[in-house]
């Protein structure tokens, strides 16, 4: 029997993981390989943020692997002719993945499971990086779901029938005669500036630091997050979306995870918090469930009359929307806080993006294609999910006539302004009455603050108001034109 070769790509850790059970289960020699081919995820290959902590999550893969007795092999691609020449001087004929769903990995794995089956290798791509696999999931039509509601009625009572996860394996035995590996170095995945910094403080990447974050979360965020994961201003979101999205952690285990910490209560099922973050877990599986139906909504609407839209090019108001420069405060703490360090909060991804949208009448695409260089949790899925939800052109989307106010989302979620002195450190002098609209307050007040807008802090870039009653009109012109 030859060796088997697990073929890791968004999936990179030990427990739970069903390709590398697989690969064990049919051979006593085991190959770990990665392939690095951004280009066969083109357009959306991964952004500089996502390289960053791909190099470091590779790190600690390897030395995971190499703990229990194995070498990860590292290769650029093409994906295909690196499992064949790695294949050829193992002697592996088998080849295990984890599946991806997004449309050019679901293409590209198509075309290559076929390829490398003519080349006499047996090749299974497997489930483990959702709960439920896209085409499990059906209304009673038979149809894909476009909104969230059915979809979860439908998934929540079978969570309870899945396996639990699976442990790390105690020992991986290496394969003779694999090639030897490229120095992590040489696949150029961090940046030559040192623009990363704050990413290098804000987090762990690996498996280890994935299981240390769900460990913290659960002892310290779980009991509060229903209400707490609003606030940016707390410490109330888990942080593991980087880690779901590099397959750090599996979302089995960290299901399992939540329901250890947060036993369920035979009258009343999980407690608040707990059920508030196994909901927010299947919009994860949805995202992916919408994107895999709907291969186009990654760069077209899912609602068709919002194909041939009238978005505004203003390449200004778009450079001081992504550098934090609108002159809107929360906005701009949150942008702030995205180029520091690869994340935002995620009510504050909402107001960013209903800004854009709605008072700018930006194109989502042009917030997707950002967020997707600048957050270390750059998901396909969750991004196109989450800025259609927004521009009110996708499945689930918000109603046409929300339109978030930042000023008045900052007085109700950021009550001590906290969130906005972190990051406005410009603004901070002012009274709490004031720094969540600087643009309002009275001269005395701005100068005692030390505050001079247009020098100091900018103007705001756009009326809200007016900018609200601009985009309601355009939005209902767009859902009567068809």
């Amino acid at each position: 029997m030859g060796a088997a070769i697990v073929w890791f790509r968004r999936d990179l850790r030990l427990a739970d993981h069903a390709a590398l059970n697989a690969a064990l289960a049919y051979s006593e020699r085991v190959v770990p390989l990665y392939v690095h081919a951004p280009d066969e995820e083109a357009p959306w290959a991964p952004g500089a943020a996502s390289r960053w902590w791909l190099h470091h999550s590779l790190a600690a893969l390897e030395a995971a692997l190499a703990a229990r007795g194995a070498t990860l092999v590292l290769r650029s691609g093409p994906s295909l002719d690196a499992l064949l020449e790695v294949a050829a001087a193992s002697g592996a004929t088998r080849i295990y993945w984890n599946r991806g769903y997004e449309p050019a990995v679901v293409a590209r794995d198509t075309r290559l499971k076929a390829a490398l089956r003519e080349h006499g290798l047996g090749a299974e791509s497997l489930p483990g990086n959702l709960l439920f696999e896209p085409w499990t999931v059906q209304s009673g039509a038979g149809e894909p779901y476009r909104v969230f509601t059915p979809f979860w009625r439908a998934c929540q009572p079978r969570l309870g029938t899945l396996a639990p996860p699976t442990p790390v394996p105690t020992a991986i035995p290496p394969a003779a005669g694999a090639p030897a590996s490229l120095p992590l170095a040489a696949l150029g995945l961090l940046p030559r500036l040192r623009w990363d910094r704050g990413l290098a403080t804000a987090w762990t990447p690996g498996e280890a630091g994935a299981t240390a974050r769900l460990a913290a979360f659960a002892a310290a965020g779980l009991a509060g997050y229903a209400d707490d994961r609003n606030r940016p201003d707390l410490a109330g979101c888990s942080r593991l979306s980087p880690h779901l999205h590099f397959g750090e952690i599996s979302p089995r285990r960290l299901l399992a995870g939540i329901r250890q910490a947060s036993p369920a209560d035979p009258g009343n099922g999980l407690a608040a918090g707990a059920e508030a973050f196994v909901r927010q877990l299947m919009w994860r599986d949805f995202a992916h469930h919408v994107l895999y139906h709907f291969p186009h909504t990654a760069g077209q609407p899912l609602d068709a009359r919002f194909a041939d839209f009238a978005w505004r090019e203003d390449p200004a108001a778009l450079a001081a929307w992504q550098h934090g420069a609108t002159g809107i405060p929360l906005v701009d703490a949150g942008m702030r806080e995205l180029w520091h360090s690869g994340y935002m909060h995620n009510r504050v991804r909402m107001l960013v993006a209903s800004l854009l949208t709605k008072n700018l009448g930006i194109d989502w695409r042009h917030g997707a294609r950002w967020f997707h260089d600048t957050l270390v949790d750059a998901d396909l899925a969750n991004n196109t999910l989450g800025w259609q939800w927004t521009a009110g052109c996708g499945a689930d989307a918000a109603p046409y006539y929300r339109v978030f106010n930042a000023t008045l989302q900052a007085e109700r979620f950021d009550p001590r302004r906290d969130y906005l002195r972190r990051w406005l450190p410009e603004l901070r002098r002012l009274p709490d009455e004031w720094l969540h609209r600087p643009f309002a307050a009275p001269a005395a007040v701005l100068a005692a603050a030390g505050v001079a807008l247009g020098r100091g802090y900018p103007h705001p870039i756009v009326d809200l108001r007016l900018s609200r009653e601009r985009a309601l009109t355009a939005w209902r012109q767009a859902r009567a034109a068809r």
